[in-house]
């Protein structure tokens, strides 16, 4: 075990805790920012984060607080879990309390809507480092609580802290991987959640396994499209990330975006879904960004095109189904596919 560092996790939602916890438990001091005061001494007296993570024990080296500065300055290593549309103005508000040597990890699955950035490169650019990574990968954060085995993946160019937050993190049931891709794993991270809630939706409907493991093997494709043409590497798309991500958000109804699909499959419109959720469902503003940039770029991405049709023009699922499966089909595996190719 490395030598006890001090620790920042902003933000007080399930994933967030969950790495607090773990790096609590592995006898760091961390300091959990979050904005509910309640939920700051619900932890301090029950020693439990109630809305997020019930009947989960928080190890007494967490310390949740509202004070962003006690947090953050002086924190070796620090974890940003905000939903991404608050994430610029937080990680903003950090910047007086920071310095050179830090290491900001970024675990937020999502993108920007006005400027199309990840997270990753909205701390670049707020904070003006280079010191920057990103933590992604299959990770449903009640089953870490559960103590199921978990593996994830650290992506960043500095090889130093890639293992730094591996020792931080790493026990008998979670285990961290490197990568030198950041752009490749943090999209990975943020398409995929659009693929879960078709996933939702065909589990609504009640469609069989050969559908399931149709609509999921094309969004592995479909995603790696389109990452690739901003840059990733495709062979990304083949790890924890990727395929990993894309399995269990797709299979899990502990997947918020799965639920959302689930709920819009059962009759809701897409405000009562999210409403009945009641916690950030990052794949519904993802969809929106994706297929607008797609559409941009050219890139054929005819499941997302598909969702889009049904969430807001009022398209039904078998009429968009229908339409998917009559179109162009030459190949398989590939990362270059034109539009009408497919």
């Amino acid at each position: 075990m490395t030598e006890s560092v001090k620790i920042a996790v902003l933000g007080g939602g399930s994933f967030g805790t969950a790495i607090a916890n773990i790096a609590a438990e592995n006898g760091h001091q961390v300091f959990q920012w979050m904005r509910s005061q309640e939920t700051v001494d619900e932890i301090l007296v029950t020693r439990q984060n109630q809305r997020y993570m019930p009947d989960y024990h928080l190890n007494e080296n967490l310390i949740p607080t509202t004070d962003l500065k006690l947090a953050v300055e002086n924190a070796e290593v620090v974890f940003v879990s905000i939903p991404s549309k608050s994430f610029r103005s937080v990680v903003t508000q950090i910047r007086p309390y920071t310095n050179d040597s830090q290491f900001f990890v970024s675990t937020t699955k999502g993108i920007e809507v006005e400027s199309f950035k990840l997270m990753s490169q909205i701390i670049q650019e707020e904070l003006v480092t280079d010191q920057v990574g990103v933590l992604s990968g299959p990770n449903l954060a009640k089953e870490i609580a559960k103590r199921h085995l978990t593996a994830s993946v650290i992506a960043s160019s500095n090889d130093e802290k890639c293992q730094l937050v591996q020792k931080l993190l790493s026990n008998d049931y979670f285990r961290v991987y490197a990568s030198h891709d950041n752009y490749g794993v943090e999209l990975g991270g943020a398409l995929k959640n659009i693929y879960a809630i078709i996933s939702g939706l065909a589990a609504a409907l009640g469609l069989g396994e050969n559908t399931k493991s149709m609509l999921i093997t094309r969004s592995l494709a479909e995603m790696s499209r389109f990452a690739v043409q901003l840059g990733a590497n495709p062979m990304t798309f083949l790890g924890l990330s990727g395929v990993g991500d894309l399995i269990v958000t797709c299979m899990s109804p502990l997947s918020r975006n799965y639920r959302v699909g689930f709920a819009i499959g059962k009759g809701k419109n897409l405000e009562q879904a999210v409403d009945e959720l009641g916690e950030v469902a990052e794949g519904i503003n993802t969809l929106k960004i994706v297929y607008d940039k797609a559409e941009e770029m050219g890139v054929y991405m005819p499941l997302v095109s598909g969702l889009y049709q049904v969430l807001y023009k009022g398209e039904t699922v078998k009429d968009v189904a229908r339409s998917l499966m009559l179109g162009a089909h030459k190949q398989d595996v590939e990362f270059a596919v034109k539009d009408g190719d497919e």
